[in-house]
């Protein structure tokens, strides 16, 4: 137990470390150079320049919603690793983003304007839809054929919805932009969509974290958890309602980003072990972490061009996905 809270203690600590370098490198680097001071004085003694206006209103802003949608990530990927006891499972891989990012799609092509406001309604309703249809499929008492029929499921959806999405930009003449929301990045993140995702962020991480203890009893599965007093199926029923804001909020803002909610969760269990109490919180950390790093890596690869950040998920998503895939079915 000791040697449990000191490898927790160490994990966070190590993140947040990370995590400050990482944002501090987001608002310098770019294609115009910022200064330490040129940062101190965007926060506490502001005059319209070009820095400091770079700062305060694209580079910080911008920064602070990638830390906080990477959060939501790698906590919604720990959540749905939890009630389905599936190591593969994440809110992309099982199609909610994808639902998304559809009916967001759809608003383009109808000519809705599209300001924060509606698409996080937009978000919220593809989100909603494809988590009603995921929860039929994790409803029933999780085995490995009921794990197998959730990623078939989810995989089908998931194509399907893309391929509308391209056919709509294609149809609506919006495929450049509609392009941009599949391919995922922050090109035009602003302090409101920080205040969305940290809003429904913060709440989502309280709610999950109060839901922790419920979700380590459905991981030991099904039979322990009646055999404890608790309904399976209201824990994931429960927890799906909690993922479909958070998701949503990560689709409005971050586009669609695969794969951190598949590769968080799995290096924090490895860590610290199966406690979702540690795990939730410390998925919020490293997927901050992790989306920070990416989205750097976005802007300056080919700088001052930007690259979609969801390339840069997937090249880690895939192989950690092919070798889960592999080690489950052997």
């Amino acid at each position: 137990m000791e040697q449990s809270k000191k490898r927790t203690i160490i994990f966070v600590i190590c993140s947040l470390l990370l995590l400050v370098g990482g944002l501090v490198l987001a608002v310098r680097l770019g294609s115009v150079h910022i200064t330490f001071r040129d940062i101190f004085d965007s926060i506490f003694n502001y005059s319209e320049t070009l820095e400091k206006m770079l700062v305060r209103d694209v580079r910080i802003p911008r920064a602070l919603a990638v830390l906080f949608t990477g959060g939501i990530l790698g906590v919604t990927g720990a959540m749905i690793q939890g009630v389905t006891r599936n190591p593969i499972a994440e809110p992309s891989i099982l199609g909610v983003s994808q639902g998304a990012t559809l009916v967001i799609a759809i608003f383009y092509a109808t000519g809705i304007a599209i300001t924060t406001t509606n698409v996080m309604i937009a978000s919220f309703i593809g989100a909603f839809i494809t988590g009603i249809i995921v929860l039929g499929f994790i409803s029933k008492k999780a085995n490995n054929n009921s794990i197998a029929k959730i990623l078939l499921a989810g995989t089908a959806m998931s194509t399907f919805f893309i391929s509308l999405t391209t056919v709509i930009g294609l149809l609506s003449n919006q495929s450049q932009m509609i392009g941009f929301w599949v391919s995922g990045g922050f090109r035009n993140a602003s302090w409101a969509d920080f205040k969305l995702v940290f809003f429904v962020g913060s709440i989502g991480l309280i709610i999950a974290m109060m839901l922790s203890q419920k979700i380590n009893i459905l991981n030991l599965g099904d039979d322990v958890a009646i055999g404890l007093g608790q309904s399976p199926e209201k824990i994931r029923f429960t927890t799906l309602m909690v993922i479909i804001p958070m998701c949503a909020a990560a689709v409005a803002v971050g586009k669609n980003i695969a794969f951190v909610g598949l590769i968080v969760p799995q290096i924090v269990r490895k860590i610290l072990g199966e406690d979702y109490r540690r795990n939730i919180p410390c998925s919020f950390l490293l997927g901050a972490v992790l989306l920070t790093y990416a989205d750097i890596a976005a802007r300056m690869l080919f700088n001052p061009y930007e690259t979609p950040i969801g390339v840069f998920t997937a090249l880690i998503g895939i192989p950690f996905f092919i070798a889960i895939a592999r080690k489950e079915r052997g």
